[in-house]
């Protein structure tokens, strides 16, 4: 079911957190984005197979794939864009992605070329035009990913932050805003500490982030962060988080016994 995150009437944004079945062995529980403004829309980070007739499916509720313009994908993982061939099948979509990963994503493909569908975002971000409104590919390069983009709605002020910020929630809890800051960094701190590469980066991110107007970061797992405290307390912690690189040790790099 989809929960709206923002309707102004023209323009729409939706979040789908419940199409990942808790009792999948090993699932990681993720979150889609569905962004529609004036009869045009895009998708951010549809996921993989698991995702997809859900996301079709639910998604139809509110807006028709035949109308869908992108697929904006933060990276390359799997549960991020693995379904994107029956997206390009279901649609005439063009997909976006860091420049880094093009050819990556022919991988999830049948064979056919699609080379006219994938847009490379250049490393320096871009501004992509949906109907009468634009959305801003911004640079988070090694906050997870080599090549890695969150996009940013500047009419929803929402921030889709990609990994950074994901917790590990039941779908439930995920669909859920942030109300306990402090308690819920147990739920995210571990992941951050091995996924993103290190602390210069974050604190760089911090410095970019503040110069907008951000009422929802929405990351791609777990709870979203409502409000200026939250954003606030959210881009405070990540800027002074030691992460990645900062946490390596020579114990780290040793011969297996």
């Amino acid at each position: 079911m989809a929960v709206e995150l923002f309707n102004n009437g023209t323009h729409i944004v939706h979040a789908f957190y419940d199409l990942v079945d808790d009792s999948a062995a090993g699932a990681v529980q993720s979150n889609q984005f569905l962004v529609v403004d004036n009869g045009h829309g895009a998708l951010i980070d549809p996921g993989g197979n698991m995702t997809y007739s859900g996301l079709l499916m639910d998604m139809h509720q509110h807006f028709s794939s035949k109308d869908l313009d992108y697929i904006l994908a933060s990276h390359v993982d799997p549960d991020i864009i693995a379904s994107v061939n029956k997206w390009f099948v279901a649609s005439h979509c063009k997909v976006m992605i860091s420049a880094l990963w093009t050819r990556f994503v022919p991988h999830f493909t049948a064979g056919r070329s699609v080379e006219d569908r994938i847009v490379g975002i250049p490393d320096q971000g871009a501004v992509i035009r949906l109907g009468q409104s634009k959305l801003l590919a911004l640079p988070a390069h090694f906050m997870h990913a080599e090549g890695n983009f969150q996009f940013y709605d500047p009419i929803a002020k929402i921030l889709f932050s990609g990994d950074l910020g994901a917790s590990i929630l039941p779908h439930a809890e995920a669909a859920e805003p942030v109300t306990d800051f402090a308690s819920h960094i147990p739920k995210m701190a571990g992941f951050h500490r091995r996924y993103i590469v290190s602390r210069k980066v974050c604190a760089f991110w911090a410095n970019m982030v503040r110069g907008l107007e951000i009422e929802q970061i929405v990351p791609q797992h777990g709870a979203r962060f409502v409000g200026g405290r939250a954003v606030k307390d959210f881009i405070d912690w990540v800027e002074s988080m030691d992460c990645g690189v900062d946490l390596m040790t020579q114990a780290n790099y040793q011969l297996p016994a």
